[in-house]
């Protein structure tokens, strides 16, 4: 009998995906994505995502307030859906709550993903309560659309891509270092800094869309999993392998003061810390500064050119002193049962 820690989240999901029928032609995309693609009798794709948040796995109670909680649970979502260039429309919570929970901590919670849902332009619709006698559970379905010509998909990559990324990558695994060790010795810009990122991440909406209608983008993702797990995501979906230029990879003065206060090598942090939720994308050669122009011009978000895809299979890392890091299939970010450990 295989153990889900040796299975893997991923292989399990791969798994679930091979026990079940195929898929109806009016499904795109579907289990092994963020997000479903799903053809309808309209004229635009409906998207459908969800993920949840588990205490004492995604989070604990005593470190988060439940403002920040309800932010972040609609942020993550809407990530998946600005991945795909799409607009997020409505939205299902399930909780499941203990007893003794106040009712405080879900006005709280609602008003944390109301803001969120407001700034999306979208709503939500509907729900679920059940109780627990142990740790509370916050599950989010999101459903939105995007054109069937503008979309954006993991698979799309092709060989000679530029990898590119907006905003920097690292912070939320500072901040995760900040909750763990609050006596770390930073400067309060930087614990404000990193613990914001980590707390209430910003999910790349708007950039997403002029990504998707700049029709320069081969393939996207939002950065969730850990840097080099997403774009193996990418290289898996698009039968293609990459290189990052480890000096290129955008890095906040904030997070490499807290990586050094921690021992850490900041790289640990940047390339498999995760829930940065900025996206990864790739572009022809020619292509990437026109669409650095594009997105800066439109957002105010730089894009960061941080690697190329490759003929073959694997991401690998490439360092300015010449030395090379491969990272062979495997966990190497967030992995819900590979033996992995996250606390926040």
């Amino acid at each position: 009998m295989t153990s889900l820690s040796e299975l893997g989240e991923f292989g399990l999901i791969r798994r679930i995906a091979e026990s079940l029928p195929p898929p109806p032609p009016e499904v795109i995309v579907g289990i092994g994505d963020d997000v479903a693609v799903l053809r309808t009798s309209g004229n635009e794709y409906l998207l459908a995502t969800c993920d949840v948040q588990v205490e004492n796995v995604h989070f604990i109670r005593s470190a988060v307030t439940p403002f920040q909680l309800g932010r972040k649970i609609v942020a993550i979502n809407v990530s998946d859906i600005a991945a795909t260039g799409g607009t997020p429309l409505w939205a299902l919570v399930s909780l499941v709550l203990p007893p003794d929970i106040e009712t405080a901590f879900v006005d709280g919670l609602y008003g944390g993903m109301r803001l969120e849902m407001e700034k999306a332009g979208a709503a939500i619709v509907g729900g679920n309560l059940s109780r627990t006698r142990t740790d509370l559970v916050v599950d989010f379905s999101l459903l939105g659309k995007v054109s069937p010509g503008e979309i954006l998909l993991r698979s799309g990559a092709r060989a000679g891509d530029l990898i590119c990324i907006t905003g920097t990558v690292g912070d939320s695994r500072a901040g995760l270092e900040i909750l763990l060790h609050p006596r770390l010795a930073v400067s309060e810009q930087s614990r404000d800094h990193v613990r914001a990122r980590h707390l209430t991440p910003q999910a790349r909406l708007q950039e997403g869309r002029v990504l998707a209608r700049s029709g320069l983008v081969h393939a996207m993702a939002d950065v969730s999993d850990g840097l080099v797990q997403d774009m193996r995501h990418i290289c898996r979906a698009s039968g293609a392998g990459a290189e990052l230029w480890a000096d290129e990879l955008p890095v906040t003065q904030e997070c490499r003061e807290v990586s050094t206060a921690a021992g850490v090598n900041v790289f640990d942090w940047v390339l498999t810390g995760g829930e940065d939720y900025e996206l990864l994308f790739t572009v022809a050669a020619e292509s990437a500064h026109e669409v650095q122009k594009i997105v800066k011009d439109a957002t105010g978000t730089g894009c960061h050119v941080i690697g190329k895809i490759l003929d073959q299979q694997g991401v690998r890392v490439m360092f300015g002193d010449g030395t090379e890091r491969a990272f062979p299939e495997g966990p190497t970010g967030w992995d819900h049962f590979a033996g992995m450990k996250k606390d926040s």
